[in-house]
């Protein structure tokens, strides 16, 4: 059976089975919700940029925005920030705290799924690197991914084709799931020594299903890497696979489109993500991330005001 096949069978079972033939010593037990608050809503940089040249902010600006907003925190992007010295990461740091907004998510890139062993290495050091800047930021948790075969012409193509990309000749999905086990189990004392939990996305590649990002964390088997759901990446039974990835969660991106989404447009239901993470005992940070074409001016805030009705 092949990795889709489980997956349509996998999700064809009651919402809320586990997935089948994956152990599950390492999901986190929900337990009975008493009173508590509701879950605080961020904003990532990457909302007010989206990869448009023309709106990529400087951090601290997307910051005074997030607080002009209402948000309560702020997710950093990584390979939007143009500095990285100490003096500029104290900066970020300090107008953060000044405007009363917490730090709380360092969304990462890196790509285990390579036979070469010294790219693997680079990035292993390059995920370890963001470990640190995040633990001189104050922030507790990274994004970090499986990375891809790197056979999609770009990133347009592999959207245009769902996520899915063909496999390098020669090499099976067993092969990249043991490159990205290894090289994020490479990352688990430095991610212990900083306090920061990695959390992996799914995020196209290996980690395009909730089976893939499942049975990664089940293999690593640490407190240190555990799951970032983006309910925007699941283009298939978006709804069982966020229950499958509810326990196993430690932060939540959550996608809206104002204006037409930049490469597709998904129907999600909030309220409906709402109640499953709740299930789970979810209390962490939901972490808006804006990907629409529309203005964000007038967007981002809309989006915020529909997160702080469900999650209330």
């Amino acid at each position: 059976m092949n990795r889709r096949d489980l997956l349509t069978s996998s999700f064809a079972v009651a919402a809320g089975a586990l997935i089948p033939g994956l152990p599950s010593a390492t999901a986190a037990e929900p337990k009975p919700a008493g009173k508590v608050r509701p879950n605080r809503i961020a904003v990532s940089t990457y909302s007010y940029w989206r990869f448009n040249d023309e709106t990529k902010l400087p951090i601290e600006k997307c910051i005074e925005l997030a607080a002009d907003a209402g948000f309560d925190g702020v997710e950093v992007l990584h390979i939007q920030m143009t500095d990285e010295s100490n003096a500029a990461l104290m900066k970020i740091k300090q107008r953060a705290f000044s405007l009363g907004m917490d730090l709380c998510g360092f969304s990462t890139h890196q790509s285990f799924i390579s036979p070469d062993p010294a790219f693997r290495k680079k990035n292993v050091e390059h995920t370890k690197k963001c470990i640190e800047l995040a633990y001189r930021l104050g922030i507790p948790t990274i994004r970090v991914n499986t990375g891809r075969w790197g056979t999609s012409k770009n990133f347009d193509a592999l959207m245009a084709n769902k996520g899915i990309e063909p496999r390098l000749e020669g090499f099976t999905d067993d092969d990249g799931f043991k490159w990205a086990i290894d090289g994020l189990t490479e990352c688990l004392a430095k991610a212990e020594e900083c306090g920061v939990v990695m959390g992996l996305e799914n995020h196209w590649g290996l980690g395009r299903d909730a089976v893939g990002v499942i049975k990664i964390i089940e293999a690593v088997k640490s407190p240190w890497l555990r799951a970032t759901l983006d309910t925007g990446n699941f283009l298939e039974n978006q709804y069982e696979q966020y229950e499958a990835m509810a326990p196993y969660t430690a932060y939540v991106q959550a996608k809206t489109y104002g204006g037409n989404g930049k490469w597709y447009t998904l129907d999600i239901d909030y309220d409906r993500v709402a109640q499953t993470l709740k299930k789970a005992n979810y209390r962490g940070y939901v972490s808006l991330e804006f990907e629409g074409k529309g203005d964000y001016e007038v967007e981002v805030p809309k989006s915020l005001e529909m997160l702080r009705k469900a999650f209330a």
